[in-house]
Parts: C-alpha cells; sequence; structure tokens
C-alpha cells in the first residue's frame, strides 16, 4: 500500500482569471507564491498558500467549459476551509459583495458552516473550527 502524507495542492481552472484571483487573494486572503504567465497554453498559472502552506493552483485557459454544479456531477463537489469564527466570515464575505448561504449545523459534528461560490460557482464551504 501506498503512503500518502498529505494534499499536496488542488487545481483549480477560472473563466475569469482578474476577477478569480482578486476573490481567492483579497476575499480569501491566500497568498500568492508564484504567477507565470505560459504563452504557449496562454494561460496564468497562479499558485496560492494559506498560511505559508501551498494549496491551490489557478489557472486560466482560453474558453474553458462551464462547471456543472446544479445537479452535482460526478468530479470535486467542494472546496472547504476551517475557520475560527463562521459567523464573522459569513459577515465578511457578504461585505464583499458575495452571497453566501445561511450558516447551518452539521448534523453529525455539530459544528456550523455554511456554502458560498467562487466567481465560477466552484462551491466553498467554511466550517467552524
Amino acid at each position: 500500500m501506498i503512503r500518502l502524507n498529505k494534499i499536496h495542492h488542488i487545481a483549480i481552472i477560472c473563466s475569469d482569471y482578474e476577477k478569480s484571483k482578486h476573490f481567492y487573494t483579497s476575499i480569501l486572503g491566500l497568498t500568492i507564491t508564484q504567477e507565470i504567465y505560459r504563452e504557449e497554453r496562454q494561460s496564468y498559472k497562479l499558485d496560492l498558500a494559506l498560511n505559508g502552506n501551498y494549496i491551490i493552483e489557478l489557472f486560466s485557459f482560453p474558453n474553458p467549459p462551464k462547471r456543472v454544479s446544479q445537479p452535482e456531477a460526478a468530479g470535486l463537489r467542494h472546496l472547504a476551509f476551517e475557520v475560527d469564527d463562521i459567523q464573522e466570515t459569513r459577515k465578511h464575505i457578504i461585505e464583499q459583495g458575495y452571497t453566501a448561504e445561511e450558516i447551518r449545523i452539521d448534523e453529525f459534528t455539530k459544528k456550523k458552516f455554511f456554502f458560498m461560490a467562487d466567481p465560477d460557482d466552484t462551491p466553498i464551504e467554511f466550517y467552524e473550527k
């Protein structure tokens, strides 16, 4: 059996690079570790970190197909972030002009959580520590 150490990163393809870059850096607060424009692919590759840990590769490609979300399709369902203060997080998201679902309680863990969507409708979950 193989031994996995951790998730290295998650790759996300966006339709509007500047809009998604703003969302992941200015709204969620991830930091840029590297930004590369790949001329041959007409594509940006933006490496993003959370608390110094590399977690997301944000790619742009010309005219990517839209994500199927509703109804849910096979594949990555959502991206979840742990937060200390769920109410403050939701307030911040709404103050930035984004829509956020109401806070719910996980029936199994009894922890609070809510969902929103990134600029390409990828579901983003915020989960109470």
